[in-house]
């Protein structure tokens, strides 16, 4: 079984200077991982340059995309996983997103897009996440930026051996009409399958449904959990969820994306992949 927790699960540890991404590669292997899914703000030896990388002479020439030092701290990273045994799966990058009503700042976006891309590719990280970005109702205008530019960051990745995905996660993606229309035009786009992140209006059994085929990785979101170890939290059903998947063919790995409400992230963490391998077996 590969499991994986996306480092956003640990947020508040980050914020606390009390975990970095080699001590978050310590937990995963602690807590049974098989895979590493970072968000990118746990790699603060890129994320720290990604505004400034802008004022280099030409900043999407390869050469430009990572300084010396910048490499030199993702080669650290790498070796760091190596050494556990744990190749990386899908990096979630924010700041990056597709569409800005502002060009200079969409501009910026695909630029540090691209930097993401470079990182994904010196770390062997399969997928790279990306959000459509833009106005929640995704009018034609601002989709028509967001096909352009999944194509062009697909055949990017593409060639250098990273799945691009996109996440139910925030602007448009978290409804469930703009989902579905964004996956099925573009039908080289992946879909970062999150079993919570939807719209009020949209009830989540039906997105659940409507969009598993597309699933190319996964956050099970988690909440709060009763002295059994059970997820509580109305609509999580993390059961249903598992069946629907296994049902539809996935086979990729079970991603956690555990915001505990008690601010326990370890713990949570753990009773999540505890539950998981619990309605696998």
């Amino acid at each position: 079984m590969q499991i994986a927790i996306c480092s956003w699960s640990f947020h508040r540890l980050l914020a606390a200077g009390k975990q970095d991404i080699f001590q978050y590669i310590k937990d995963c292997k602690e807590l049974g991982c098989t895979h590493l899914d970072p968000w990118n703000g746990h790699l603060v030896g890129v994320k720290a340059g990604d505004q400034t990388f802008l004022n280099r002479q030409d900043p999407t020439a390869p050469k430009m995309l990572l300084t010396d030092a910048e490499r030199a701290y993702v080669s650290q990273v790498k070796a760091a996983a190596d050494a556990a045994g744990m190749p990386f799966g899908c990096i979630a990058a924010d700041g990056c997103h597709i569409f800005d009503a502002d060009l200079a700042k969409r501009t910026a976006n695909r630029a540090r897009a691209y930097r993401w891309i470079e990182v994904c590719t010196l770390l062997g990280a399969r997928q790279i996440r990306i959000d459509a970005g833009g106005p929640a109702d995704m009018p034609p205008d601002a989709y028509a930026v967001i096909k352009e530019g999944f194509l062009d960051l697909i055949a990017r990745a593409k060639a250098r051996g990273v799945e691009m995905i996109t996440e139910n996660h925030i602007g448009p993606t978290n409804r469930l009409e703009n989902v579905l229309k964004i996956m099925t035009d573009i039908p080289t786009l992946g879909l970062l399958w999150d079993s919570h992140n939807w719209q009020p209006q949209t009830t989540i059994p039906e997105a659940r449904q409507q969009t598993v085929r597309f699933a190319k990785a996964t956050h099970f979101k988690t909440f709060t959990f009763d002295d059994a170890g059970n997820e509580i939290t109305p609509g999580a059903d993390v059961a249903g969820a598992m069946q629907l998947l296994k049902d539809s063919g996935y086979r990729g790995c079970w991603g956690v994306e555990s915001v505990p409400k008690d601010g326990d992230e370890i713990g949570a963490a753990r009773k999540t992949i505890a539950l998981i391998k619990k309605i696998a077996d």
